[in-house]
């Protein structure tokens, strides 16, 4: 009887604690140790970490490896080195802020019969206090994706017949929405092992960090470009409508303080701090209320449509897809 084993693809960018963190999940795998090897591939160059993880990762039990991409391409690009590298015939994805269960890599294995072409996704678990910042909330819905690379595995000649991992999508957002997309057009079938677990904390973010996030959007018009129907049926389009609204009556707010048209003004201004408001509302309602988190929901409330309808447009002039 052929001995099934795994390969396990990681990739990382200057988040060492993590990573160590993720890395101790895995040694504590009931799956022997010589049934599994992890790929860790940095997104680019990166000395202080190559060096580190060299000193910090030679008691590990299982075979080990750490590349790098040549540039900083993002995950996609990562992961599309780490598992053309690997040596076995199911390759497991999870991210660097991530803790594997300790049956992980076994409910996986226990459910693969040597198929040359299958995908599986497991169960993700996002612990978040009673009261989560927006930011916190957000990431809990990770529980609820269909296919995540935080938790899915697939055989390599999966990932072979549909050209793996698409590297336009520069950042972690959409690159497995879309993976998952071009398994289900090839007719590759994902299956769900709940018991495959894997725990992703939420990590720490910086105040306003859901101003960075909005450039994530300009991906979501690369995936609605290369398949609409799979985007309408399993994500649904965000219109923007409302951020529309709101940034064009700041600006003619903005024109009508400039021509001192008074009632044109705060006409404007009233009509763009009410869905501003609303948004705000809607952002707390189930998050956290302390000062600071609240001060915070204002602000970027008010900011984030603008930024986010810029992103979009970007992301339509980029793809060239520009009704979405």
């Amino acid at each position: 009887m052929k001995i099934k084993k795994i390969s396990v693809v990681i990739p990382t960018f200057k988040r060492l604690h993590l990573l160590l963190n993720c890395l101790n999940a895995l040694e504590n795998q009931t799956l022997p140790a010589e049934d599994f090897e992890v790929i860790v591939v940095n997104d680019g160059p990166d000395f202080f970490t190559e060096t580190e993880i060299k000193k910090q990762t030679q008691s590990l039990s299982f075979k080990f490896t750490f590349l790098y991409t040549d540039v900083k391409k993002g995950p996609a690009a990562a992961r599309n080195l780490g598992w053309l590298s690997a040596n076995y015939e199911l390759i497991a994805f999870t991210d660097d802020d991530c803790l594997p269960d300790e049956n992980w890599l076994k409910a996986f294995l226990e459910f693969y019969n040597g198929q040359p072409l299958i995908a599986y996704t497991g169960k993700t678990i996002v612990p978040i206090n009673k009261y989560p910042t927006d930011f916190e909330l957000n990431t809990s819905r990770l529980e609820q994706a269909e296919f995540i690379t935080a938790n899915c595995a697939c055989s390599k000649q999966a990932l072979i017949a549909i050209g793996g991992f698409d590297e336009r999508f520069s950042l972690a957002w959409r690159e497995d929405s879309d993976l998952a997309f071009r398994l289900v057009d090839s007719r590759i079938p994902i299956y769900h092992n709940h018991l495959a677990v894997v725990v992703h904390p939420v990590r720490k973010a910086p105040w306003g960090v859901s101003l960075k996030e909005q450039r994530k959007g300009m991906f979501d018009v690369l995936l609605y470009k290369k398949n609409p129907q799979l985007y309408e049926s399993k994500i649904g389009i965000n219109s923007l409508t409302n951020y529309y609204f709101i940034v064009g009556f700041c600006l003619l707010a903005c024109i009508g303080g400039l021509l001192r048209f008074k009632t044109f003004y705060q006409i404007c201004s009233v009509l763009t701090l009410i869905p501003v408001s609303h948004f705000a509302y809607k952002r707390l309602q189930y998050t956290s209320r302390t000062p600071i988190h609240i001060a915070e929901m204002v602000v970027t409330s008010l900011i984030i449509p603008f930024i986010s309808v810029y992103w979009r447009i970007y992301g339509m002039i980029k793809f060239k897809k520009l009704l979405f």
